[in-house]
């Protein structure tokens, strides 16, 4: 059988989206879908919001992309931005979260190298991490799904268990050059750290001289109720690689670092051809004008209250199916008794979209400007489609 045109490493479903409005999506023959996926935590401001919208637009018909050979005055502009919302000194732009954390590796890394010990090259990740799709990325987790086939993976990863405050100490050495972290497992199953362990690898760095790394590409940028998550564990990273969101839906990465982490990051040391490009940046404008106030991450808030709630109330109805609600802000899980992959594919037929994951969890993330309507519309039908769910038979 000839390959397809696409190459075939995805198993797509029947859903093929043509258009998009809002909270909704139409697929080629007019069907509607509610869509509390966001693309996987990117559409945070649902589709063709007005205000995203117009800024492509009016960017577009005014530059596109000129290579960083060139002074940008459009990604000074959302630099200064994000570093003065943010824990955050300098910002280095990509076009997507896998080349954010590549960018964050590297500095942790240059970092002591700079400093005179190359040999603290070794960055301690988590166990059931998902970090991206590069050959460094996939090195950094524990998990044979993203790693069979291609060896072999690159050294400097030492993967120990998630919240295992414990473990992430005991496996400091003299090579170690910090933690890389997710403080919300979005593909592991939407598992939030605890305060206790986040703070500890705060402290551990601190006595070490080491680097906290954060992954925020998923639950960074008003997510979780605050522009980034770190802001819920009472401590600032040195290094953080942010995604999804920030662009809208528009390709847009960061890698924010201060001054202390990026000392090593001078000129040649790091490049991007597409990073930072006009276009991005006014996207990246357009989010931030939108996300970046106290009232719009109050209402992230109220919403992810209001739809927890929700979802935590309809739960006793269907206990055969559901068992618990995890996560912060819109960023939650539903941790399910039954094949979670199996019922998101089943909610598709019945207009829903949501997100499988890992541990046995159905990812919710609707985009960040959803009301209180889209939250009883989603549960409401959520119920009823689990009321006629029938489970598959045990193999």
């Amino acid at each position: 059988m000839a390959i397809t045109p696409l190459m075939p490493v995805y198993p797509r479903s029947p859903v093929r989206p043509v258009r998009g409005e809002g909270v909704y999506l139409y697929g080629e023959n007019g069907e509607k879908y509610l869509d509390f996926a966001s693309g996987i935590a990117v559409n945070l401001l649902g589709h063709g919001h007005p205000h995203l919208t117009k800024a492509i637009q009016d960017q577009a018909a005014t530059l596109i992309h000129v290579s960083n050979l060139y002074g940008s005055p459009q990604g000074e502009a959302l630099a200064k931005r994000l570093v003065d919302a943010t824990f955050a000194d300098t910002v280095f732009f990509t076009n997507s979260g896998a080349e954010a954390v590549e960018c964050a590796i590297k500095t942790a890394r240059r970092y002591h190298h700079h400093h005179g010990r190359p040999e603290k090259n070794v960055l301690i990740t988590f166990r059931n991490a998902f970090h991206g799709r590069t050959m460094a990325t996939i090195s950094a987790t524990d998990q044979a799904k993203l790693r069979d086939g291609f060896a072999p993976m690159l050294e400097g990863f030492t993967v120990v268990d998630f919240d295992d405050l414990a473990a992430a100490e005991a496996a400091v050495d003299d090579r170690t050059a910090g933690f890389l972290v997710e403080p919300i497992q979005g593909e592991g199953g939407i598992r939030p750290a605890s305060r206790e362990f986040i703070q500890g690898l705060r402290r551990i760095c601190d006595e070490k001289d080491l680097m906290l790394v954060l992954d925020e590409v998923q639950c960074g940028v008003a997510r979780t109720g605050t522009l980034y998550a770190y802001e819920h564990y009472g401590i600032e990273p040195d290094i953080l690689a942010s995604a999804k969101g920030i662009g809208g839906g528009f390709p847009l990465g960061a890698c924010l670092a201060t001054e202390k982490a990026a000392a090593g990051m001078v000129i040649g040391t790091h490049g991007s051809t597409y990073g930072g490009n006009p276009l991005a940046m006014a996207a990246g404008q357009a989010v931030l004008d939108v996300v970046d106030t106290p009232e719009f991450l109050e209402h992230v808030r109220r919403m992810g209250e209001r739809l927890r709630g929700a979802l935590e109330q309809m739960i006793p109805n269907h206990d055969h199916l559901f068992e618990s609600v995890r996560g912060l802000g819109l960023m939650l899980g539903v941790k399910m008794k039954t094949d979670s992959r199996a019922f998101v594919t089943y909610l598709r037929d019945h207009g829903l979209l949501t997100v499988a994951a890992g541990d046995n969890v159905m990812r919710v993330l609707p985009p960040l400007v959803i009301e209180d309507s889209h939250v009883t519309e989603f549960v409401e039908r959520l119920s009823e489609a689990a009321r006629q769910y029938e489970v598959p038979a045990a193999a």
